[in-house]
């Protein structure tokens, strides 16, 4: 008889960085015989990569992590795995508080997994030491045509609302060279874009002995690689945001006309307080400095509302900066504290939460009207467009993204994985619509 594959499920939660960690994960379980289940109930390992940046994801994932435990009070033999930055913030009091789960790990500690899964005792066991990248273990992509790399981990910011220090440790990089070797790999098994990721990417290479590097060099040495149509990156810091990889933007052809810059508030007071260590003056700098050497850039962010001190005056001053800017799209979050970070423990000038939920109200108004006005420039243009499958509200239609990051739904046949020109008809605050242009239809 053949021999039993084991299947395995896991459920990521948060940002893009989690998303490139599970990749490796079901990389890391393919190497080890597993295969990948369509539900838990079929699963013999199910996993969760967890995020612990705001409450609501703790609450989304204590809701799964129940189903979970169902599942296995009928089938004991089941292992139940929590990885990620939730797991990280709260170490053993994982097994404290839910005894069902039988491995926990950090985001610096996946690889652990495949060594507790070859044990031959599975006791219940923890791994929190910052070490190793995911970046070297195989990876499982989502899409055959996109791959995430991963450049740094860690954070040496220190955000009074950000708990990523304490769970991603200390920036530390990849060596150059590694990384193009990396990237090398993906474009010889038919990647065309790779989205760079770090916790604050252009800090990048700064910790690197014995010869420091940029990230500005990093993206020239990414960008002569033959294959890579397409580079992104996630997410920068204002006040790391040089001229340089402005400039890369204008001149080497595969780094794409997006960039996304966190704002947080528009008010210096407020990002005094939020330890962001750059002024509204400085951002707008950076924006004016974008716009001077890649007109055409598409600027996103994200902006938090009803930091404690928050007054109607300075986020008055956030509506003003949106204004001025005219972002492409933002992330908004309603501030919740977290534990452990330091505006956890501020009492004074908190902001109440209906006051919070109006402000939130008029902030996405602005956002989505200036976002609204600023997509009208795609409008009668061929862009070149990623195919990357059916249109989620059309499956008559096709779905793919922009060089600058703008969602493109268009009439016409192609395969994922292409790229073609198409010519945008229309245009929401969100996303394009269109269809293949003249030339591309000529060619098909």
């Amino acid at each position: 008889m053949p021999a039993v594959v084991k299947r395995f499920h896991v459920t990521t939660f948060g940002c893009q960085m989690n998303e490139h960690d599970s990749e490796r994960m079901k990389g890391m379980l393919g190497s080890l015989g597993y295969a990948e289940a369509p539900s838990r109930e079929d699963a013999d390992l199910i996993l969760f990569n967890t995020c612990s940046i705001r409450e609501a994801a703790d609450t989304r994932f204590v809701a799964h992590l129940g189903q979970a435990k169902r599942i296995k009070r009928q089938r004991p033999d089941v292992v139940v795995g929590v990885g990620g930055c939730w797991a990280q913030s709260v170490k053993e009091q994982v097994f404290e508080r839910f005894p069902f789960v039988d491995v926990a790990f950090g985001p610096g500690q996946v690889h652990k997994l495949a060594e507790f899964l070859t044990s031959d005792s599975l006791t219940a066991q923890g791994y929190f030491e910052f070490e190793g990248f995911t970046g070297h273990l195989p990876a499982h992509r989502e899409r055959p045509f996109q791959g995430w790399v991963q450049i740094s981990v860690g954070c040496n910011c220190r955000c009074s609302y950000c708990i990523v220090p304490s769970t991603r440790g200390r920036e530390v990089s990849r060596p150059l060279e590694e990384l193009a070797d990396e990237v090398r790999g993906l474009a010889a098994d038919g990647v065309r874009e790779v989205t760079l990721l770090g916790q604050n990417v252009n800090a990048y290479g700064r910790d690197l002995r014995p010869v420091r590097t940029s990230f500005a060099e990093l993206l020239h040495h990414l960008d002569a690689v033959e294959g890579i149509e397409r580079l992104r990156y996630t997410s920068p810091h204002p006040k790391d945001m040089r001229e340089d990889v402005i400039r890369a933007h204008a001149e080497l052809p595969s780094v794409c006309e997006h960039i996304h810059l966190p704002l947080q508030s528009g008010s210096t007071p407020i990002l005094k307080a939020m330890r962001r260590t750059y002024s509204r003056e400085r951002y707008l700098d950076r924006v004016a400095l974008i716009r001077e050497h890649v007109p055409d850039c598409a600027l996103t962010t994200d902006i938090i509302v009803g930091f404690p001190g928050e007054t109607e005056g300075d986020f008055e001053q956030t509506l003003e900066v949106c204004e001025e800017v005219g972002y492409d799209g933002a992330f908004t979050f309603v501030f919740s504290p977290r534990r452990g970070t330091e505006a956890a423990l501020i009492t004074e000038g908190v902001v109440p939460h209906d006051v919070k939920v109006e402000r939130m109200q008029r902030l996405v108004e602005v956002v989505q009207r200036r976002a609204h006005e600023r997509a009208q420039r795609f409008v009668g243009r061929d862009l070149e467009v990623l195919v990357e499958g059916p249109s989620r509200t059309d499956p008559s239609r096709l779905r793919g993204r922009s060089r600058h990051g703008k969602t493109v739904n268009f009439t016409g046949l192609a395969a994922p994985g292409e790229l073609l020109p198409v010519h945008v008809t229309g245009a929401t605050s969100q996303t394009l619509t269109g269809e293949l242009s003249l030339m591309a239809r000529a060619l098909a």
